[in-house]
């Protein structure tokens, strides 16, 4: 099914051009980073929450051959605008700013606070959920079956026992490609796949040792499974948006059961208060990112 209700995939090359949107361009980048250093909340579905997944998607995939072919001719304007760099240089920089600042918080959140830590993040995602409500109808089959299908596969993915690595750089690199490919797609946390994989705490680590050698191979699977992914992601949001966007609340929803943080039945519902709090403090956030990234800015501003 094409439903060609594209028109917001489209808007993939939206000036940046005032200090405000540059500056806000950076804090979406900033939330997308704190985001994917969690498992259990995605990188991409923060970039639905500040409404700028569709141009995220489509200004990866415009890194192409006509792009390799501006860049080795030495037009470099026209490689730039081409592949919308100034939106993704000041996003890629608030997106490891962000992962630089969780990385010294989140083991210590995870390990200590770890019960209101994923009643935060639930209330997130059911926020979240509820924005894309006007994303895709209801009154098409297809839709509800793609929603289905998504809730099934994130509910599948958290029966997955993490294993232990063996942390070779080639693991490393395929860690890096999988990962960012799960952090593109809403629902589908990178943190939770590296904790699949055996590599989280490795990862983490090496950002706070600044080990390069595994970074500098980390990030190169990360650029290889971005490049590949994209292209698949983009042709699904120009042609099937409904389609696609019914799949990402599906699995928005699936990954509830990853969150959920009583998942030892005999522990008893501890820290239910505190839960509750941090779960209600997850959808105003949600709510007052969506407010805040969706304020046009005035035509003066500057």
């Amino acid at each position: 099914m094409s439903d060609n209700s594209s028109r917001q995939t489209h808007k993939t090359t939206g000036s940046i051009e005032t200090r405000r949107e540059k500056v806000m361009l950076f804090l979406k980048g900033v939330a997308m980073g704190l985001g994917d250093s969690v498992p259990g909340i995605s990188g991409g579905t923060i970039a639905v929450i500040t409404k700028i997944y569709d141009q995220f998607v489509f200004s990866i995939r415009a890194v192409d051959l006509r792009a390799c072919g501006l860049f080795f001719t030495g037009q470099f304007n026209a490689f730039w605008q081409h592949i919308n760099g100034t939106f993704l240089l000041i996003l890629a920089l608030g997106i490891l700013c962000g992962l630089l600042i969780s990385a010294n918080t989140v083991l210590f959140l995870l390990e200590s606070y770890f019960v209101p830590l994923m009643a935060f993040f639930i209330g997130m995602v059911l926020a979240s959920s509820a924005l894309l409500r006007n994303e895709f109808s209801f009154g098409a089959w297809q839709n509800i079956l793609a929603l289905f299908f998504g809730l099934l596969l994130a509910v599948s993915i958290g029966f997955v026992s993490p294993r232990s690595a063996e942390l070779s750089l080639i693991y490393v690199f395929f860690s890096g490609a999988i990962a960012i490919s799960a952090m593109i797609l809403p629902g589908l946390s990178g943190a939770f796949i590296l904790l699949l994989l055996g590599v989280y705490e490795f990862i983490l680590g090496a950002l706070l040792d600044f080990d390069l050698p595994y970074i500098l191979v980390f990030m190169l699977g990360c650029g290889v499974g971005l490049l590949a992914f994209s292209r698949v992601l983009s042709w699904l949001l120009h042609d099937h948006h409904q389609l696609s966007y019914g799949f990402i609340t599906g699995m928005l929803l699936g990954s509830v059961s990853v969150l959920w943080p009583w998942q030892e039945a005999e522990g008893g519902y501890t820290m239910l208060l505190p839960a509750i709090v941090c779960l209600v403090l997850g959808v105003a956030i949600v709510v007052l990112l969506q407010v805040v990234f969706s304020t046009k800015p005035s035509e003066s501003s500057n």
